[in-house]
């Protein structure tokens, strides 16, 4: 597959996967030696973790929704540039349900082979939903 392939896969991932919760047919998407890295630590999830994952998320956030800002490609690698925006109405790191809009965004990093997502990083911007429930709190004049 070529790069515009690649970012389609990984456009259609978002749209039909992770927006919609559905992970039915996430084998299309997901190779089966699936892993995902943080903070250079290396996890192999497999599609099983994947499904969990994107279940986790949308049980804190059962609105979840992906906007793609834009995206680069260069051979494997898929770069997305990505708004979110989700209730909180699940437990998250500790923080009960709020009720409130979260929006943040984020730069994921995937690499395709064979048609597959085979890697998944990146990060995202969460001080603002960490602010948004309550999670932290900007101290200064008015404490």
């Amino acid at each position: 597959m070529g790069r515009e392939e690649n970012k389609m896969l990984v456009r259609r991932f978002y749209e039909e996967v992770v927006n919609t919760g559905t992970v039915k047919g996430i084998d299309e998407f997901i190779a089966a030696d699936y892993a995902e890295v943080h903070d250079g630590k290396r996890y192999d999830v497999g599609i099983e973790g994947a499904k969990d994952h994107i279940a986790g998320v949308r049980h804190t956030y059962p609105d979840l929704h992906f906007t793609i800002d834009r995206q680069i490609a260069e051979g494997e690698w898929v770069v997305s540039c990505v708004t979110a925006r989700g209730t909180h109405r699940g437990w998250w790191l500790g923080i009960k349900p709020t009720g409130k809009v979260v929006t943040y965004t984020l730069v994921n990093v995937d690499r395709v082979v064979d048609g597959r997502i085979v890697e998944h990083g990146g990060a995202a911007n969460m001080l603002g939903p960490l602010l948004e429930t309550g999670a932290v709190r900007v101290v200064g004049a008015d404490d």
